[in-house]
């Protein structure tokens, strides 16, 4: 018996476990609180993806006659051959049997169907080597097929991240989830619920919790419930997450409450062990006067909202380090579906997730959802807390990849926390969100990149300079291009989110954004990227105050969800009608082609010429970084200590000796030249640092030269700083 099982609903993704649960339990256990958690949509895969699954599929869709379209014709027809195939497929793309990609990337082995016909861009998309990233994108179009035939033939709401999404989504009302949650179960449902009540009845929780982040995982998360309630009357049922974070804030429907007893908002730690005390005491029905903390439920009257708790929410240190135990780690499918390199981080291998800090920094975009807690409320943890977490969590899966999960990751914690792995001394794999900060000058980039760092994402949302001020996103497209330069130089990929639509957005200024995004592809500087329409939220600045961004929202009476909010841009303008051109010509952008074609190209209808010079990004990039060296500015040293030896050097006819310095990096020789006492002085302060392992100031660094040598601006030229930078020295 547990005190409380926590479930991740179908679906999320399916190369890794979303970590929400992870992070509860690494708390419970800090408490001495038993639980068990599971990810009922790895489960539910892996029942559907193999030989008796498919046997099962095919057997119902032939029962129903479900079987109309040419496609789900021709899939039927190859059903032996997917039947035999599928156990090997899967266990491929978990990460086992790797020659078998050789087998899937020849023609004749796995059955191909509707989602084949966009393999024209294979060998651009992944090379003549790419064998294991190909086999993984054609396994993947695979899977796909048979997702294609699921949603025709035998369950219409099915998707690998997004079962029943619609539902969930823009949901103002419970009437449509209420009605499809009463009528009869679907060929998903009822595998997830098998699996769900074997689970229940080994476990034997008192309270369940249902962590539901997303849309996609809303229906499922309430089928879940209505079995408990029918089949486990005692056992008391919680949901939270992400979606009632942002979406329940104002439910006032009692019938949400046949599903579930209540609904907590924000940070659950605190919530969660009330509610235990509350169970474990035997106090039901609940009592006016008790003190929950941000908990909805339904007194049999009225949905009451209860925050008279005056407990504080846990500090991040005291959370504990997230506990991945009872998932089946190593049942994860890694898949590649589209050729995008940032996307294929998400989806392909698995990656443990942590968070550098709770809250946003920054914290002043218009159109985030600033006003909620888990954006609000900024609280960073410490580089010596984060990288003992990492450590740990290497240990209890055996994975060393981090996914830093966070709105913005701090520059400053980055580079600490950079610091503490480069001094411990370990090998690790991360990456993360950041703002486009000037901050992260070309030294930082690189000493992120030497710690393990290999992508970033970050926000350039609309390419134009009045929007990103009226955004308040706190940058310039200048400033964004020479970070990505940054960044790019120092090995580490780059991926920006795109926006258009955005309120006061004109025609003019979406092409110029696109030429902006254009010029920064042709430099080299962004690797991936991804346009996403502007939606308006009911927690953004925007959506508190839509007239003063002239925009009319069309808010309908709200009784359940309330996040995305339609609404008429003054400006007139059908922002949708841009999004295949701008996603065809990105597409092709990242793939190095398409930079000469007219961006008229890209587009069906009549688009204004860009405004934007052709070689604005040139510029940009070519002036000087504004980071000018400072006194307190840090200095590591990351390098390996040279090779010395005596050179020679003949000057009017008469001999010179001179110390020649050979630094050996990773990827080159570099040579010095150098007077005895400059060369004696370098190699003194170098081996300093690199026995201390411990920074200096620059001005330290200055001063220490001109104790002993003479001269420091002839002796650390731009030229000077950039060798040096290249074998390890640098400056923060």
């Amino acid at each position: 018996m547990k005190d409380l099982l926590l479930i991740t609903p179908p679906f999320t993704q399916l190369n890794t476990p979303y970590p929400g649960t992870a992070y509860l339990k690494g708390f419970l256990n800090t408490k001495g609180i038993s639980s068990f958690q599971m990810d009922l949509g790895i489960d539910v895969i892996q029942a559907v993806f193999c030989k008796k699954g498919l046997n099962d599929i095919f057997s119902l869709a032939k029962q129903n006659s479900t079987i109309n379209s040419e496609n789900a014709h021709r899939i039927f027809t190859l059903k032996e051959t997917y039947i035999q195939s599928i156990d090997a497929v899967i266990l491929f793309l978990q990460g086992n049997n790797a020659t078998l990609a050789r087998k899937i990337c020849t023609d004749n082995f796995l059955p191909k169907a509707a989602r084949f016909e966009q393999l024209d861009d294979l060998d651009y998309a992944f090379g003549n080597m790419g064998m294991q990233d190909r086999a993984k994108h054609l396994a993947t179009l695979y899977l796909e097929d048979l997702s294609d035939f699921i949603v025709e033939c035998v369950d219409e709401k099915f998707g690998f991240s997004r079962y029943a999404e619609s539902l969930g989504q823009s949901a103002n009302n419970f009437d449509a989830l209420y009605e499809k949650l009463n009528a009869n179960l679907t060929y998903i449902d009822q595998i997830s619920l098998d699996v769900l009540e074997k689970k229940i009845k080994e476990i034997q929780p008192k309270l369940v919790g249902l962590s539901v982040p997303f849309p996609g995982n809303l229906y499922s998360a309430f089928r879940c419930g209505q079995l408990i309630k029918k089949l486990y009357p005692s056992v008391k049922i919680l949901m939270g997450g992400g979606f009632p974070n942002t979406e329940l804030r104002t439910i006032s429907d009692p019938r949400v409450f046949d599903f579930v007893d209540f609904i907590c908002l924000d940070d659950g730690e605190r919530p969660i062990e009330i509610l235990l005390e509350l169970i474990e005491n035997d106090t039901f029905p609940l009592k006016a006067d008790l003190k929950l903390k941000r908990t909805f439920y339904f007194d049999g009257e009225e949905v009451i909202y209860n925050n008279k708790s005056t407990e504080s929410d846990y500090k991040q240190s005291d959370l504990g380090t997230p506990d991945y135990s009872d998932l089946p780690l190593d049942k994860y499918i890694s898949v590649i579906e589209i050729a995008n390199p940032m996307h294929s981080l998400w989806s392909d291998g698995r990656w443990n997730k942590l968070t550098m800090a709770h809250g946003c920094y920054w914290g002043k975009c218009t159109f985030c959802d600033i006003s909620l807690d888990y954006i609000k409320l900024y609280e960073p943890l410490t580089a010596n807390i984060l990288v003992d977490r990492m450590e740990q969590l290497v240990k209890e899966t055996g994975e060393s990849g981090f996914h830093f999960v966070d709105e913005a990751a701090p520059p400053a914690l980055m580079r600490a926390v950079a610091l503490e792995i480069i001094k411990r001394k370990l090998t690790l794999t991360w990456w993360t969100n950041i703002r486009f900060e000037k901050s992260f000058s070309l030294d930082l980039c690189l000493l992120l990149s030497a710690s393990g760092c290999i992508a970033i994402s970050g926000g350039l949302e609309v390419a134009s300079d009045r929007l990103l001020k009226l955004i308040d996103k706190g940058v310039t497209v200048e400033q964004v291009a020479q970070v990505t330069r940054n960044f790019t130089e120092a090995g580490i990929m780059v991926h920006a989110y795109l926006m258009y639509g955005y309120p006061t957005q004109t025609i003019q200024e979406t092409i110029d954004s696109l030429e902006m995004v254009r010029q920064l592809f042709e430099e080299g500087v962004l690797r991936s990227g991804f346009w996403h329409q502007f939606a308006l939220t009911a927690h953004s600045p925007i959506g508190l105050e839509p007239e003063k961004y002239h925009i009319i929202p069309n808010q309908n009476p709200i009784t359940f969800a309330n996040n995305d909010i339609a609404f008429k841009d003054k400006t007139g303008i059908d922002h949708s009608k841009f999004s295949y051109g701008l996603k065809k010509s990105l597409f092709n952008f990242m793939h190095g082609i398409g930079f000469d074609f007219p961006l008229q190209d890209w587009f069906e209808f009549k688009i204004p010429r860009p405004t934007i010079g052709p070689e604005y990004i040139v510029t940009c990039l070519e002036k000087e970084d504004n980071n000018g060296l400072k006194n307190g500015s840090k200095m590591v040293w990351l390098g390996h200590m040279p090779v010395v030896s005596e050179k020679l050097i003949e000057k009017k006819k008469k001999t010179y000796t001179r110390v020649l310095l050979t630094f050996h990096t990773t990827s080159a020789i570099i040579d010095f030249t150098l007077m005895q006492n400059v060369a004696d002085w370098l190699l003194g302060i170098l081996s300093d640092m690199e026995k201390s392992r411990r920074p200096i100031t620059y001005g330290q660094f200055v001063n220490s030269f001109e104790d002993k040598c003479e001269h420091f601006d002839q002796f650390f030229t731009a030229t000077m700083r950039d060798e040096l930078r290249a074998c390890g020295l640098l400056i923060l």
